[in-house]
């Protein structure tokens, strides 16, 4: 088993419309006005963005996040990830009653050293790290779409 590999997955149910979680969904650079845990995206092009993250746990996270695939009809929102990790992150948004599912998947290799350096010991707490972060941004993304 490669212990710098992490595979993510999470659901939001959303009281909102499908398209309305899209359309803020796409907007990356929006992200940290809802998502404490973003602490900062810089554009650097129509489809790539530099971001900083930062959860519970004592350091910063810093990637490059390249849009691979922008499908509104299907409700995907796909994007490639460079930087202290490598890999692959996907929006699905899709009708649930009233409101929408989201489906969040992530694939990355850890390439930052200190990630690299606990991948055994700290797996568990890397693992809770996001689960905290994840849950923090279903409920932002829940209050911003109750103002727009």
């Amino acid at each position: 088993m490669d212990w710098t590999h992490h595979r993510f997955r999470s659901l939001w149910l959303l009281p909102a419309p499908p398209a309305a979680v899209y359309a803020a969904l796409v907007r990356v650079e929006d992200y940290p006005r809802w998502w404490p845990q973003v602490r900062e995206v810089t554009p650097l092009d129509g489809h790539t963005a530099a971001i900083r993250i930062r959860s519970l746990l004592p350091y910063d996270m810093a990637c490059t996040v390249r849009e691979v695939r922008r499908d509104p009809a299907a409700g995907v929102l796909e994007a490639a990830l460079s930087g202290d990790v490598d890999g692959w992150s996907r929006w699905t948004v899709t009708a649930h009653g009233t409101g929408s599912l989201v489906r969040y998947e992530q694939e990355v290799d850890a390439r930052k050293p200190l990630l690299r350096r606990l991948a055994v010991p700290g797996r568990p707490l890397f693992r809770a790290n996001h689960w905290l972060m994840m849950r923090a941004g279903r409920r932002g993304l829940a209050a911003h779409l109750r103002t727009v």
